[in-house]
C-alpha cells in the first residue's frame, strides 16, 4: 500500500447509490495524505456530523494543520456518515474510515473527537460503533486508539467522560503539540506500565482531563457530592489552557478546500478570541476570556495567503463579537484596498448593535449586499437589563435608521425565550420592536418593500455561566410564549421563526448533567437515535424512552434550580472565571443592574487574568496594550 497499512476500496458502482459521495471521497485541495509507516503518531480528528457542517469548523482546521506541520505525526479527518452512507457501509461491512487515505479509524493512535454541541453525543456512538471501536474507556486498551475530546462542551464532560481516555480544557494548539510529544516517546519504549501508566503521565500535562482518574460522590438522596481524585498525578482543578499571543500563534493558511457546498464556505479571518461583554446566558463569553487580538497586519497578511491557497472569493470576520475588534474600521479599509479589483467580499457576521456602524457594513458589502442581522436577545429593556446585553431599543432604531438611509431593506433580528425573569410583556415586547423596525423602514423610504425576520430561540442554561443554577423553564410554557408571540405577528413582511423546544430541553439535561447520563446516551442510539440536531431526526420520544429504560429523570438535571453551596459536576473543570463572580453576576441580573465590559474599564473581578498571568491584549490606542491591573474595583 502506497501510504501503509490497510486501504478502504470505495466502489463508485456502490457509491452512485449515496446522495454526495464527495463527503466520502478525499483528495481536496490542500489535503494531506501522509505515509503511515514513515511518521510515529497517526491521529484523526473527528467532527460528529455530517460532512458540511464538520467541515466549516475552525478548530479542526487549526489542530489539523498544527499536527501536519510535524514530520513525525499524521492528522487526517472523519466525520459522520449521512443516513444513505451508513447503510452501505454497514451493509458492505466497511468499518468508518479516514477521508485522507481511507484508512479505518481503529487503526490510528488518537482519535480526537470535537465537542461543539449537546445534540452530537448520539453520534459519537454510532461512530464508534462504525468503527469497532468500544464505547467506554475502561473496555479499551491501547490496541485502539485513545478516544480524545476537546471543544466547549468539555467544560462540563460529565455526562460523556466515561467514553474518553483523555480531555483537552481550553485551546489546543500548544496541548497538542506536548501531548503528541509524550505520546510519542511512551510509544517508543512500547508504553511500559500500559495504559494507565500512559494517563497518568498525561494527567500532568496542563489542561488535560483524565476521567478515569477522578470518581464522580453522591449524597445519599442521589445528589452530586464532589469528585474524588484517584491517582496523585492528576489535579484536583484541571485549569484550562490558552494561546496567550494570537499574534504569533498558528493559523491555517492553507485548509482544505471541499468540492461541494458547506455550511460556512469561506475564508475565515479570526480577530481575536476572548470576549468581555459579559452577557449572562452566554457560555463562550466567560469560557474563553481574556480577550486577546492580533494586529491588522498580521490579518491582513493571513487573509492574503488564504485567498492565494484556496482560490476563496469571500472572507469572514469572525470571533465571538467581530464588531468589538478595535481596529476594525482600519482593517476593513485595509481588505478593501487590497482585495479591491479581485472581487473578494468581506463579510460580518456577528454585529453587536452598539458597536454598529453603517460606514463600516457600507464598506464591507461593496462587492456582495445582504440582509444586516442583529441580535437583540430580548424585547424589553428590563430583560436586556437581566441579562446584561447592554443596548437599549435606542441602539437597534438608530442602526437600523442608518441602514434604510443607505439602501437596507432586510433586517434580522435575533431573541431568546425563556429567560430567567421573563414574562409575557417582555415576549410581547419581541413583537413591538419587530413593528417598530418594519414602521421606521417604510417612514424613511416611504415605501412597504421592507422585511423583519424575527428569529427565537429557546435559553439553555450552561454550566460556567451565570445562569448555571437557573432551572429551565418547561417546554410547554415555551411552546405557550412561542405561539403568543405568532399570535402577535400579522404582518406578512415579518417572518417569525422559532427553535423546538424539546431540542433545547434535551441540550439542558446534557449541559447540566453527571456521569450518570452515560448510560441514557448508550440506550438512545440503540433505540435508533443519532443527528439529533437535526429537527428532521430528533425524535424525543425515543429520548424519553432512553431516560425511562436506564432510571434518568431528565427533568432534575434540566429543570431544577440548584442551591449556591451545592456542588456542581463541573466544579473540577476550571474556566478561570470564579463561581463567586457568577454568583454577584446572578445576583445583579435579578436586579437588572448592568456589568461594564472591563475592557477598557476598571476590573469586574472575574479572575480570568491573574488566575491564568494573561493579560488583556487590545490595539485600541494605536499600539499593542496591554491590561494587567488586576482586583475587583
Amino acid at each position: 500500500m502506497p501510504l501503509g497499512g490497510y486501504m478502504i476500496q470505495l466502489d463508485p458502482s456502490w457509491l452512485q447509490h449515496v446522495e454526495k459521495p464527495a463527503r466520502y471521497m478525499g483528495g481536496e485541495w490542500n489535503s494531506v495524505a501522509k505515509n503511515h509507516s514513515e511518521v510515529d503518531v497517526t491521529m484523526a480528528f473527528a467532527f460528529p456530523d455530517v460532512y458540511e457542517v464538520s467541515m466549516s469548523h475552525l478548530g479542526i482546521k487549526i489542530l489539523y494543520g498544527i499536527v501536519n506541520e510535524r514530520p513525525d505525526a499524521a492528522a487526517e479527518r472523519v466525520f459522520a456518515p449521512w443516513h444513505d452512507m451508513e447503510a452501505e457501509m454497514r451493509n458492505r461491512e466497511i468499518p468508518l474510515f479516514s477521508l485522507e487515505t481511507k484508512t479505518p479509524i481503529r487503526d490510528f493512535d488518537l482519535l480526537a473527537f470535537t465537542l461543539q454541541y449537546e445534540m452530537c453525543y448520539t453520534n459519537i456512538i454510532n461512530m464508534l460503533d462504525l468503527a469497532g471501536i468500544p464505547f467506554y474507556g475502561k473496555d479499551r486498551d491501547l490496541s485502539f486508539p485513545l478516544l480524545i475530546g476537546g471543544g466547549p462542551c468539555v467544560y462540563n464532560m460529565e455526562p460523556i467522560a466515561d467514553f474518553f481516555d483523555v480531555v483537552s480544557i481550553g485551546e489546543s494548539e500548544d496541548w497538542i503539540n506536548e501531548f503528541i510529544d509524550l505520546y510519542k516517546a511512551e510509544k517508543a519504549k512500547g508504553f511500559p506500565g500500559g495504559k494507565e501508566a500512559f494517563l497518568r503521565k498525561a494527567a500532568q500535562i496542563e489542561g488535560t482531563y483524565i476521567p478515569s482518574l477522578y470518581e464522580p460522590q453522591y449524597t445519599e438522596s442521589g445528589d452530586f457530592a464532589g469528585m474524588k481524585v484517584l491517582a496523585e498525578e492528576a489535579p484536583a482543578i484541571v485549569k484550562k489552557r490558552i494561546v496567550e499571543d494570537m499574534e504569533a500563534a498558528f493559523y491555517p493558511t492553507k485548509p482544505v478546500v471541499p468540492y461541494l457546498d458547506i455550511v460556512h464556505d469561506r475564508a475565515v479571518l479570526e480577530l481575536f478570541r476572548g470576549c468581555l461583554r459579559g452577557c449572562r446566558f452566554c457560555q463562550a463569553g466567560m469560557l474563553y476570556r481574556p480577550v486577546r487580538e492580533r494586529t491588522p497586519e498580521r490579518l491582513v497578511q493571513l487573509v492574503k495567503e488564504i485567498i492565494a491557497n484556496t482560490g476563496y472569493n469571500e472572507i469572514s470576520l469572525m470571533s465571538l463579537s467581530s464588531a468589538d475588534y478595535s481596529k476594525l474600521p482600519e482593517l476593513v479599509d485595509m481588505l478593501m484596498e487590497e482585495f479591491k479589483d479581485k472581487q473578494v467580499s468581506v463579510s460580518l457576521p456577528s454585529l453587536r448593535i452598539d458597536a454598529f456602524s453603517i460606514d463600516i457594513a457600507k464598506k464591507v458589502q461593496q462587492v456582495r449586499k445582504s440582509g444586516l442581522t442583529f441580535a437583540p436577545e430580548a424585547g424589553s429593556q428590563r430583560m436586556r437589563d437581566v441579562i446584561n446585553k447592554g443596548v437599549s431599543e435606542e441602539d437597534l432604531m438608530s442602526a437600523c435608521e442608518n441602514a434604510f438611509k443607505s439602501g437596507w431593506n432586510t433586517v434580522k433580528l435575533y431573541f431568546m425565550m425563556g429567560l430567567p425573569t421573563e414574562t409575557d410583556e417582555d415576549v410581547a415586547g419581541i413583537a413591538d420592536l419587530a413593528y417598530k423596525v418594519l414602521d421606521l423602514h417604510r417612514e424613511i423610504t416611504g415605501k412597504r418593500n421592507g422585511k423583519v425576520t424575527v428569529s427565537c430561540s429557546f435559553f439553555v442554561p450552561k454550566s460556567h455561566s451565570p445562569y448555571q443554577w437557573y432551572g429551565q423553564q418547561d417546554v410547554e410554557e415555551i411552546h405557550r410564549k412561542q405561539k403568543y408571540l405568532k399570535s402577535l405577528i400579522n404582518n406578512r413582511n415579518i417572518s417569525y421563526h422559532y427553535h423546538d423546544g424539546y431540542t433545547g430541553y434535551l441540550e439542558a439535561v446534557f449541559a447540566r448533567g453527571d456521569r450518570r447520563l452515560a448510560a441514557s446516551v448508550v440506550e438512545a442510539w440503540k433505540l435508533g437515535c443519532k443527528f439529533d440536531g437535526w429537527t428532521e431526526f430528533f425524535n424525543y420520544d425515543t429520548w424519553m424512552q432512553a431516560f425511562k429504560n436506564t432510571n434518568i429523570d431528565p427533568e432534575y438535571y434540566a429543570r431544577r434550580n440548584r442551591d449556591f453551596s451545592e456542588a456542581l459536576p463541573w466544579d473540577h473543570l476550571d474556566d478561570t472565571v470564579s463561581k463567586e463572580f457568577l454568583r454577584r453576576e446572578w445576583e445583579r441580573a435579578v436586579d437588572g443592574t448592568l456589568t461594564w465590559d472591563c475592557r477598557r474599564k476598571p476590573c469586574n473581578g472575574c479572575n480570568a487574568c491573574p488566575e491564568l498571568g494573561t493579560p488583556i491584549i487590545d490595539y485600541k490606542e494605536g499600539g499593542r496594550v496591554e491590561k494587567v491591573t488586576f482586583g475587583l474595583t
